[in-house]
């Protein structure tokens, strides 16, 4: 695949995807003999991979020795599944957190229906009495 149908599929800019490239948080990608990125499934996979990573808040810095790891060979897999538990826990801990804040807010929420509608009662009260009094 091109970097603009790549672009495309995953809703990343093409300076996005090179920027990834760049940096290490994806693995240098496949070229064409023109020398033009040639998107691979593996590839693919490694630009999901990091989509969904970030988009639970994991760092770019984790993400990058990650993948530094990964490249090392098999050595590593000890300290990539480390890595992975690490940001696991973090992630779990920050969902709890929003859990929390999500409680509190619909808490709050609630409090102000309750009170609407303590209010709406009131006023057909008001009503009601008015219309005994026409």
């Amino acid at each position: 695949m091109t970097i603009a149908q790549v672009s495309q599929k995953y809703g990343l800019s093409q300076d996005t995807l090179r920027y990834y490239e760049r940096i290490g948080l994806i693995p240098p990608v496949p070229r064409n003999k023109s020398g033009i990125r040639d998107y691979d499934e593996v590839s693919c996979g490694w630009i999901e991979l990091m989509k969904c990573m970030r988009s639970s808040g994991v760092q770019v810095e984790a993400l990058i020795e990650y993948v530094a790891l990964y490249q090392q060979g098999d050595a590593t897999i000890d300290a990539r599944k480390a890595l992975l538990i690490d940001q696991r826990d973090q992630l779990a801990e920050r969902i709890e957190q929003m859990q929390q804040s999500l409680t509190r807010l619909n808490e709050k929420i609630s409090r102000y229906e309750q009170g609407l509608m303590s209010a709406e009662h009131r006023l057909k009260q008001l009503e009601e009495k008015r219309q005994e009094t026409l």
